[in-house]
């Protein structure tokens, strides 16, 4: 399904059709649209938060991970 939004994405950003973006599309093509797509949803993001950047969902896991790999713990 990704792959479907993605081209669909790439088409609608360029002006293509589908087909299109599969005979002349790379993976390059895929990495720049995936950091436009992250850039603006960071802003929309911040937009929405009053200019304060947005604040990441990280999970109690990922937080404990994350402490536990700072003080050299593995």
């Amino acid at each position: 399904m990704v792959s479907i939004l993605m081209i669909d994405g790439l088409a609608k950003r360029y002006g293509l059709t589908p087909s299109q973006v599969l005979n002349t599309c790379d993976t390059f093509d895929l990495y720049i649209l995936d950091c436009a797509l992250s850039f603006e949803t960071y802003h929309h993001k911040k937009a929405m938060n009053k200019g304060i950047d947005p604040t990441p969902d990280y999970t109690v896991n990922e937080l404990q991970k994350m402490m536990e790999q700072s003080k050299g713990i593995s």
